[in-house]
């Protein structure tokens, strides 16, 4: 395969743009200290993992069986019931919410899902694709949900079943919602027939190794997490995990002759790389790495609220947060930055690969900018 002196030419400037655009950014969630070089030569096959994780199936190019550790690794960390528990590696969190809201209508059909204004921009995407009622209720101003509108909202439709799509990890302020605290109220208005499902694309790997851990994972009362790999455990293909209970999981599978496995998936065709990147960092780091991996990017955004702070400008995070929220700057920090911006508020994130000389340099731009 050989590319014309032009064509070369424009991708060699390609990797010089994206090296420095790589380099330049701040305001999203996505670790850039990954070296995966170790699987150059895996290029050279047409991996797919087709069908279930747990099946082999009739087509043998396919890392499933690694796929598999990561689950193992995954359900062990978020604490799933040992013997009714089932995932696979997805494109991204937002095929993990689809699926955990799929497996939630197939339980409940005529159920309400309630999820906050903080949500995904997604999540309303996904509704749609299902056709599910929903109910939006109003976040607090750190982004966490308002538990006072859930309960009014539930107390007014408590003959319906509910499903609570909770964020672990709200977009813009990475606010976690409790759902020991969900539960309650669910409690209080004896609605017994009800599906949790968790959003924490950048947080589920993170939470584990908090204190106080967030109430989030499946000792707490999840029935379905869906998490990002690219953004904190790293991946130079967006990718994801989902996970959820196998007897909710056993109402949807089919099974297919064509490829020799059953269908339990979103995607026909999965990618097989991606289960060995995530096999490979989480392997690399092993529980006491990511301990210190967390605590490392915690403490980057630590230094970068209290340097926005000293020079004047009202940066917060939420508690044991990498999110640092701040008014927005103007146009030409933004965009050198690549900041996440909503509204008035921006925000930065202390992801893996983001060093306090990051910091450093970002908060020169936005001193050099106030004093202008």
């Amino acid at each position: 395969m050989v590319l014309s002196k032009n064509d070369k030419q424009r991708l060699d400037c390609f990797l010089t743009k994206i090296q420095k655009d790589s380099d330049g950014f701040l305001g999203y969630p996505s670790a850039k200290d990954f070296d995966f070089s170790i699987f150059n030569d895996y290029f050279h096959f047409p991996f797919n993992n087709i069908g279930d994780p747990f099946n082999d199936g009739s087509f043998k190019v396919t890392s499933k069986e690694f796929e598999r550790e990561v689950l193992q690794e995954m359900a062990t960390l978020l604490r799933a019931p040992e013997d009714d528990w089932w995932g696979y590696v997805t494109n991204g969190g937002t095929e993990g919410n689809l699926y955990g809201l799929y497996l939630a209508r197939e339980l409940h059909p005529n159920a309400i899902v309630y999820f906050s204004q903080a949500s995904h921009y997604s999540v309303t995407k996904n509704l749609h694709f299902l056709n599910m009622r929903h109910i939006m209720i109003r976040e607090q101003e750190n982004g966490e949900m308002d538990y006072d509108d859930l309960a009014e909202t539930l107390n007014i439709h408590r003959d319906v079943p509910a499903i609570i799509f909770a964020n672990i990890g709200t977009t813009m302020t990475e606010a976690k919602d409790d759902i020991e605290r969900i539960q309650s109220i669910l409690d209080d208005f004896a609605i017994v027939n009800r599906y949790i499902h968790c959003d924490a694309a950048l947080s589920g790997i993170i939470a584990p190794f908090l204190t106080p851990r967030p109430a989030f994972d499946f000792a707490d009362g999840a029935d379905s997490v869906a998490i990002s790999g690219h953004k904190f455990i790293g991946s130079p293909i967006p990718c994801g995990i989902v996970l959820a209970k196998k007897h909710s999981v056993d109402r949807i599978a089919q099974s297919i002759a064509y490829i020799g496995t059953l269908d339990t998936t979103v995607s026909g065709s999965r990618n097989g790389l991606t289960p060995l990147f995530l096999w490979y960092a989480l392997r690399h780091f092993g529980t006491d790495g990511m301990r210190v991996r967390v605590n490392e990017s915690l403490a980057v955004a630590a230094y970068a609220a209290d340097r926005l702070n000293d020079i004047g400008i009202a940066a917060w995070r939420n508690e044991n947060a990498i999110t640092v929220v701040f008014p927005s700057p103007g146009p030409a920090i933004r965009e050198k930055w690549q900041l996440a911006t909503n509204g008035d508020q921006s925000h930065i994130v202390a992801i893996p690969g983001i060093e306090n000389s990051d910091i450093d340099q970002f908060v020169n731009d936005m001193k050099a900018e106030l004093e202008n």
